[in-house]
């Protein structure tokens, strides 16, 4: 009765055990998750408040489908400002977020047999949607010695002439990993003269810990051309639930395609969350991104402390996002099983690392109270001994 295409797509796991979580903690069991990835802040005051002036003046009805016009203007300054890349307003589309972003991109880009290079471990929607498309997810596997980064060598070597796409996201959902400019220009040299495109999700670019973020198509022209950018603002303005997310490129065929497809599946994204998104973009919300920023970084640093105390455990320092990427490796060699028994025993809800495309490790999310945290590190400890 289903089609193909639906029966290849695999359950988000992320989502799945954030909502087992919710239901065990809502039965009355004692459950600490640490499996979302969703800031724990309130969206800030300032973007509620354009949202209720919206509503007060009816900004109810439909509008394009790329977006109002003073929003698309907000994103092509926001880009500029920030990450030196210029966009015209005609070549932004917004989406129902990051992820419908992603599969509008996917959906008009990749074919059947087309394939697409994926750093592993990757966002768990990534492969997901290529297979979706009838395309062929080419994952390339990464560790904690490379910082969890795919080297210019492993991505030539990954290349083939059914090559249409590398998804590169920095920083890294589920390692926290951010890509340097001189490694960024060792991939922009491997794609020279091809036809390669580049999808850049940099969804957690305003999470930074110490580092400079460097956009990828800022790199030169050549990648500025081949890449499409992907982001929004459910992480930096915690805005989860109010479904924003964009894409850019200088693809003209590219974006009207997009438009095309969006037109004819789900329009316009909400009226209201159009309208109060320009706050979250425009500077207004920079102190809120900043303290929540600052709130990120003290408990990443306290989550990484307790975690490398551990015997049998490790993590790197993530030098962005709001994740650790914990090495089960001298514990167990089965991240589901770990993960599971870590549930029911303890209370604690992870994401194994294979959902991620690596096994022998786990996400941890710290995007909680640090009271939190330092619980469920303990039942972790626990656990483990």
């Amino acid at each position: 009765m289903l089609t193909k295409r639906v029966k290849r797509l695999n359950e988000s796991m992320t989502l799945a055990i954030t909502t087992l979580a919710r239901e065990l903690k809502d039965s009355g069991k004692d459950i600490l998750s640490f499996s979302a990835g969703e800031p724990d802040f309130d969206t800030p005051e300032v973007i509620k408040e354009e949202a209720i002036i919206a509503l007060k003046k009816g900004f109810t009805k439909y509008t394009a489908v790329a977006g109002i016009p003073e929003l698309l203007q907000a994103i092509a300054t926001k880009l500029k400002r920030d990450n030196a890349l210029v966009y015209k307003p005609s070549h932004i589309i917004t989406s129902n977020g990051a992820k419908h972003s992603l599969f509008n991109l996917i959906q008009v880009l990749i074919e059947q047999g087309d394939e697409v290079i994926i750093p592993a471990p990757y966002w768990v929607t990534y492969p997901e949607l290529v297979r979706y498309s009838g395309g062929i997810p080419v994952p390339v596997e990464t560790n904690d010695e490379s910082g969890f980064k795919i080297t210019s060598k492993q991505l030539k070597d990954a290349i083939t002439p059914r090559t249409k796409l590398l998804i590169l996201t920095t920083p890294s959902n589920p390692t926290g990993s951010l890509y340097s400019k001189d490694e960024l220009e060792e991939i922009a040299e491997v794609l020279k003269g091809s036809d390669i495109f580049v999808c850049s999700d940099e969804m957690y670019e305003k999470l930074i810990y110490n580092k400079e973020f460097v956009s990828v198509a800022s790199i030169n022209d050549d990648m500025f051309k081949r890449t499409i950018t992907v982001n929004g603002l459910s992480k930096s303005v915690a805005m989860t639930g109010w479904r924003f997310g964009y894409l850019a490129t200088p693809n003209e065929e590219l974006i009207n395609a997009m438009k095309k497809l969006q037109s004819q599946s789900a329009s316009n994204i909400n009226s209201i969350t159009q309208h109060a998104a320009i706050a979250g973009l425009d500077g207004r919300a920079d102190k809120d991104i900043e303290f929540m920023r600052k709130e990120f970084q003290k408990r990443r640093d306290l989550a990484v402390k307790l975690i490398n105390e551990i015997d049998g455990l490790s993590v790197i320092i993530p030098d962005g996002a709001f994740y650790l990427f914990i090495n089960i490796k001298n514990i167990s060699s089965n991240s589901m099983k770990f993960s599971q028994e870590l549930l029911s025993k303890k209370g604690v809800a992870v994401i194994p690392g294979i959902g991620f495309g690596s096994e022998g490790y786990i996400r941890f999310s710290f995007a909680t109270d640090e009271k939190s945290i330092i619980e469920g590190i303990k039942r972790i400890k626990e656990f483990v001994s």
